[in-house]
């Protein structure tokens, strides 16, 4: 009888629960027009979907009781409602979506490590959403870089086209760059690390400009990026982006994600090739480097009482690399016969959040990297493999009604080993690896002190094991007259631990050697910058303004010589100051027909001085840094047709570049501008195809490699007057020309409950 009872309740378990709970029905308008694929959740549980293309979208077995139901779209301000489900029965609901004030309405978390609305937020921080770089589509957010103004995706080697990110003008070893909060992506992995993270994963990208030391330690001096990963919980249940060049690039990212009870996961996988040997200005050696790599990416999502962050994630990373002579293969790898430079990267990662069950909010993050570098830069053997775990926890408390206090403590450690004088020992020719402890403590406190002003004050110790300790303070100021004008003062200090050998490409390139002066000491900076924002509604749309002017003094700066010595790279502690100023503005323009208008310029002025040998200050301007760039982006839609059209570009003005003695290369580069042109039709619900032209006018740089003939110097005191050697390090834009492209985008929304 006992057993009949429980297979009865088995089978009438399923009735009980759904006859218990109802549904929500609705759609989500945004004026006239439907939201199409907007994003629905329930706060505080795990229910959501997405909306179709009209708009429309269901939950169901939603259980019987009263929710904040929770509407989010791209250009739109998220909207929450009151909703009341019964029990057997469907709610209708409507919603009405705002269009957002240039994104005003946005979350951030990176200016202050929490979350706050961007236009609450007293530092100030740039948002940029998947669809803002899909209006010119790259394999990697590297690539996606060069649309934010004042960011610069560098190419540091015109052979195997290794780069690092510059901000306002400063070296990317300046530039911390983090996945969910966390230092992934620093040291070693800097070189190759930044092309491996596809645009499949991100969700948003943060950009705070200026010294973040006092909440993220040491590298964040330029500033720092912040890649915020999907959620799983409101992903699409799959999606696929593949796109294929007339270069013959090919590029896959492919999601899926699924949701149980309490438990939500994401998978992600993206796969790059590209193996075309192009050689336009015929010198002999590839123009870009051929590329296969592949990332997978999984993210997994824990439902718990009260909201509180669960959160697990793990990447995978391989990559195969070469550029160099048109007949190198293999065989020749480390060889003096061909000249090729090939490298083999793989890479694991762990991070994750995982907020304690207290009463307090205090939240646990970390993370865990291992990365290893195999690579021939012509006969030079480069081996590098470097591990570094970070681990850091957050109280997040509100003091009163204008008080708010944020403590945390933070310790990283990295363990490196390479077979450079980099983890050679002074006193033998033993090779010992690197072990580097970093603790940390930082406080910040944020006083409201009226409905206008807003002040932020932070500090920060770090003691280094092998540099001690070092202070880091910030101080933020915003105010906000009327809701649209907003000022923002910050004033900080940074700091920069040099990994000399794991951060500079050029230290690692065969065509030359590396010398060390001194023994190097720890970067200080202090920076100052004020920021403007002005809202101005029109009849038709609105109009947001941005200017921001940004002062950064540096002492002890690290400098690599290349001019003294062809031969040569000299690294040392600057015995002067270095200086990073100017003004950047950004402007958005929409109407309510579909056109939406965005601009960018930054103007900056950035150089060092210290005293020649007869005691007189020099004024040397800085390598790859243009006193001016520009970004631009039209889009238009033609929405009776299902088409939309996308024109990109950037400009860059004159940057001073690494010549040689009596080089027969102009020492600063031209005026160039690279634009772009895309078309996008949207063929079905969640269907569509997009192509288009990059480089529309063909601009590749001169003379990218200096006597490419003879790459190994055997025939330098040959016809050769003025001395010239091999050198990879002239460059000052990609060296790709125009290309077509075409591809075909997926997605399917998540199932609704």
């Amino acid at each position: 009888m006992k057993q009949l009872y429980l297979l009865f309740l088995l089978f009438s378990l399923p009735q009980l629960l759904v006859a218990q709970s109802g549904a929500i029905k609705g759609e989500v308008m945004a004026g006239q027009a439907p939201a199409g694929y907007a994003s629905i959740g329930l706060v505080g549980t795990t229910l959501g979907g997405t909306a179709d293309a009209a708009g429309r979208f269901e939950l169901q077995q939603v259980p019987e009781g009263t929710y904040q139901i929770r509407v989010s779209a791209v250009g739109y301000r998220m909207t929450e409602k009151r909703v009341e489900v019964r029990a057997g029965e469907v709610t209708a609901l409507r919603v009405e979506l705002q269009q957002q004030d240039a994104r005003l309405g946005e979350v951030v978390v990176t200016g202050t490590m929490r979350e706050t609305y961007l236009l609450e937020s007293p530092v100030p921080v740039e948002v940029y959403t998947p669809k803002y770089f899909l209006k010119n589509p790259t394999p990697a957010i590297f690539e996606a870089l060069e649309r934010v103004n004042g960011v610069q995706p560098q190419i540091n080697c015109n052979v195997c086209g290794t780069g690092d990110i510059h901000i306002n003008g400063m070296e990317g070893a300046y530039t911390m760059v983090l996945l969910d909060g966390m230092p992934i992506v620093s040291a070693l992995s800097t070189v190759y690390g930044l092309s491996g993270i596809p645009n499949s994963l991100v969700e948003r990208v943060e950009v705070v400009k200026g010294p973040a030391s006092t909440l993220y330690g040491s590298e964040a001096v330029a500033g720092l990026i912040n890649i915020i990963t999907k959620s799983p919980a409101t992903a699409p249940r799959f999606s696929a982006d593949v796109f294929y060049t007339s270069h013959r690039e090919l590029n896959a990212d492919v999601a899926y994600s699924r949701q149980w009870e309490k438990l939500s996961s994401l998978l992600s996988a993206n796969y790059f090739r590209f193996t075309d040997s192009r050689d336009v200005n015929h010198d002999n050696f590839t123009d870009v480097p051929l590329q296969h790599r592949v990332s997978l990416f999984n993210k997994w999502s824990l439902a718990r009482k009260h909201n509180r962050i669960a959160n697990l994630a793990a990447r995978y990373y391989y990559e195969d690399r070469f550029g160099g002579e048109l007949q190198w293969t293999p065989a020749f790898r480390g060889g003096d016969s061909l000249y090729g430079e090939s490298v083999y990267t793989r890479r694991y990662e762990v991070l994750g959040a995982y907020q304690l069950p207290l009463r307090e909010n205090i939240l646990l993050s970390y993370s865990y990297n291992d990365h290893s570098q195999n690579a021939a830069y012509g006969t030079t053997l480069y081996k590098g493999r470097q591990r570094v775990g970070f681990g850091q926890l957050v109280w997040d408390r509100e003091v009163g009604a204008k008080h708010r206090l944020l403590l945390g403590a933070a310790y990283r450690y990295t363990w490196y080993d390479d077979n450079t004088p980099a983890t050679q020992q002074s006193q033998s020719e033993e090779n010992l690896p690197v072990h580097t402890s970093l603790p940390g403590a930082f406080a910040q406190h944020e006083f409201k002190a009226s409905g206008k002003i807003i002040l932020l004050t932070g500090l920060r110790y770090d003691y280094n094991s092998e540099h001690r300790g070092i202070l880091s303070p910030r101080f933020n100021a915003k105010w906000s007259p009327n809701a649209d004008n907003t000022f923002r003062l910050s004033l900080g200090n940074g700091y920069r631990v040099v990994n000399l050998f794991t951060e500079d490409h050029a230290a690692l390139t065969g065509a030359r050697e590396v010398v060390i002066q001194n023994e190097l000491k720890p970067e200080q900076s202090y920076n100052a910058s004020l920021n403007y924002q002005r809202y101005v509604p029109l009849s038709s749309g609105f109009l947001n303004l941005e200017a921001s002017a940004f002062y950064t003094y540096f002492t002890n700066k690290i400098v690599a010589d290349f001019l003294t010595d062809d031969n040569l790279i000299i690294y040392d502690n600057l015995s002067g100051h270095a200086i990073s100023k100017g003004v950047a503005l950004n402007g958005e323009l929409a109407f309510t027909f579909p056109l939406r208008l965005l601009a960018g310029a930054t103007l900056m002025d950035v150089y060092q001085v210290q005293a020649d040998e007869e005691g007189r200050q020099e004024r040397e301007p800085q390598l790859h840094a243009p006193r001016f760039s520009g970004t631009f982006t039209a889009s238009y839609q033609f929405r009776n047709k299902g088409l939309s059209l996308d024109y990109t570009g950037s400009v860059k003005g004159p940057m001073f570049l690494p010549v040689q003695e009596n080089d027969f290369r102009p020492e600063k580069s031209p005026w160039f501008t690279l634009q772009n042109l895309q078309l996008t039709k949207v063929l079905q619900e969640g269907l569509e195809v997009y192509g288009g032209v990059k480089n529309l006018f063909n601009f590749m740089p001169e003379h990218p490699l200096m006597r490419p003939f003879d790459p190994f110097d055997k025939q330098v005191e040959v016809d050769n007057p003025n001395g010239y050697s091999f050198d990879t390090e002239y460059n000052y834009a990609p060296l790709q020309g125009r290309r077509l492209f075409l591809g075909l985008r997926y997605t399917l929304p998540q199932q609704a409950k």
